[in-house]
């Protein structure tokens, strides 16, 4: 029985078009059944080496390649995309980005279909993975309507129907609940037990405690240092600061603390930001001539239902909750892209309905994809200025660690890097309430660290930032209040 499963011989690559390489003569060896980590900050090459195991280097994305990649006994350079679909299983970071299905039921079984499985064994497979992923609760819906966690939960499924022998996990839980992470956890542990291979690369550390055997911590492209999972297990936090890593343990009190709960409303009288009337429903009911007006009324339909809420000014919001429950659902609504939300925010004596929202907030998206549109970092900062400051600009860049790439297309840098492209352009928008949805996903902790800085910076300078988040680090490092949406509505707010 082969007992390397993965062998990379001095990779050195580099992205068409990048001036710089991005891997440098890295060589790794990963034995059949081993779980391995790859840590290290955003940007230092951990999504690369992914694409290099599952054929993506150099099949899909085109560059310098030198060195070999074999996997499973193949030759990558030598081995089509569709070779390797029963032999390697993605979930990527976005994982929209994978799906062929437009429903949940379709894309958990369309891997063993397309490989042309009988249909007795693709209807068994299907039920295996609900039933061991505990997803009943997802099937027969749109993906369009899911969350990102519960995206990420089918992609999970998807590729756990495959029966890979190697399975890639690339920032699997950077858009996932506390009990979503619990999940997948148990989903890893479940795969270590049916001997497969699993590389994670990863930010979060503490729900992977005693689950790699080894650690490989990246910088600039290189792999700089690599430890067994067990003395990388016993680091203490100073080292692990050291490192630039986010903690290998979570202590029980802060998951807690902002778990799925009631505890009443933050009373703050009317001077703050004010919302009234946000109703929305994903379901609505087909009409003739004249729309319907949501109420509290369609409280069995609504998917947002917010009568009454005040923000208070110049402050950190953050808002948690479980995947789906209603998070990105309201700031869509809040900031006005949501076209049927009717809701209408009062402030300083004015009051904005539709469109009007959309200059009284700007919102940075989840999958920051969908608003780089230009051709250069500087060039998408610029755009959100109402009258174009490039010095302002360069400020604004430095200050997030992404200034020596003002020159660089959007698409060609790192998830992490892309999402703080986004963060400087709502920073260079002048609107007096910012929303951002899972800002620090993808980010490693120095550039989370900087994020929290620069959130409560905009609440100073007069802004009020409302911050849709899973990440309790950075709830404890730069939230003023915390409101918890809860089946569309206010659940509490501290």
């Amino acid at each position: 029985m082969m007992n390397e499963m993965i062998e990379l011989k001095n990779i050195s690559f580099k992205y068409k078009g990048s001036e710089q390489g991005l891997l440098n003569d890295v060589s790794l060896t990963i034995k059949k059944g081993e779980t391995i980590l790859l840590c290290g900050a955003s940007g230092s090459g951990k999504t690369s080496i992914i694409r290099l195991i599952n054929g993506l280097i150099p099949h899909y994305y085109p560059g310098d390649l030198t060195g070999e990649v074999n996997v499973a006994g193949k030759v990558i350079k030598d081995t089509e995309l569709y070779e390797l679909a029963g032999t390697v299983g993605t979930v990527f970071q976005n994982p929209r980005s994978q799906f062929f299905s437009v429903d949940t039921d379709g894309e958990i079984v369309f891997g063993p279909e397309n490989i042309g499985l009988d249909p007795a064994e693709i209807k068994k497979r299907g039920e295996d993975v609900v039933r061991e992923m505990k997803m009943e609760n997802l099937l027969g819906k749109s993906i369009f309507d899911l969350s990102g966690g519960e995206k990420q939960k089918i992609a999970c499924a998807s590729v756990s129907a495959l029966l890979p022998e190697i399975i890639l996990l690339d920032e699997p839980s950077s858009n996932l609940d506390w009990n979503a992470i619990e999940e997948l956890r148990q989903s890893i542990i479940r795969w270590k037990e049916q001997g497969k291979t699993i590389v994670i690369s990863e930010h979060r550390l503490w729900y992977l405690k005693d689950l790699t055997d080894r650690v490989l911590y990246m910088e600039r492209g290189v792999i700089k240092y690599e430890w067994s999972g067990q003395e990388f297990s016993g680091f203490d936090s100073k080292k692990i600061n050291e490192l630039k890593l986010r903690p290998t343990e979570m202590e029980d009190s802060l998951i807690e603390k902002y778990r799925d709960k009631s505890n009443g409303v933050l009373d703050v009288g009317d001077d703050g930001i004010i919302l009234k009337d946000f109703y929305f429903t994903y379901n609505r009911k087909p009409y003739f001539f004249i729309k319907k007006k949501l109420s509290e009324k369609d409280a069995d339909i609504l998917s947002l239902n917010i009568p009454r809420l005040v923000l208070p000014k110049a402050s950190v919001i953050g808002i948690v909750g479980r995947n789906g429950t209603g998070k990105s659902t309201f700031l869509r609504c809040v900031c006005g892209l949501e076209k049927d939300c009717t809701g209408v925010i009062e402030a300083d004596g004015s009051a904005y309905k539709g469109k009007q929202r959309l200059k009284f907030s700007y919102m940075v998206m989840q999958d920051v994809n969908h608003q780089l549109f230009t051709d250069s970092v500087e060039s998408e900062v610029l755009l959100s200025m109402e009258t174009e400051d490039k010095e302002r600009c360069e400020e604004i860049l430095d200050s997030l660690g992404i200034l020596e790439f003002k020159n660089k297309h959007p698409m060609a840098l790192s998830g992490g890097q892309k999402q703080r492209v986004a963060i400087a352009s709502a920073i260079a928008a002048k609107a007096k309430l910012l929303l951002f949805d899972e800002p620090t996903s993808g980010l490693d902790f120095l550039h989370m660290e900087k994020v929290a800085e620069l959130l409560k910076g905009l609440a100073a300078s007069g802004k009020t930032v409302l911050v849709s988040t899973h990440d309790n680090e950075l709830i404890e490092k730069c939230c003023d209040h915390v409101l918890c949406i809860k089946k569309g509505q206010v659940g509490y707010f501290v």
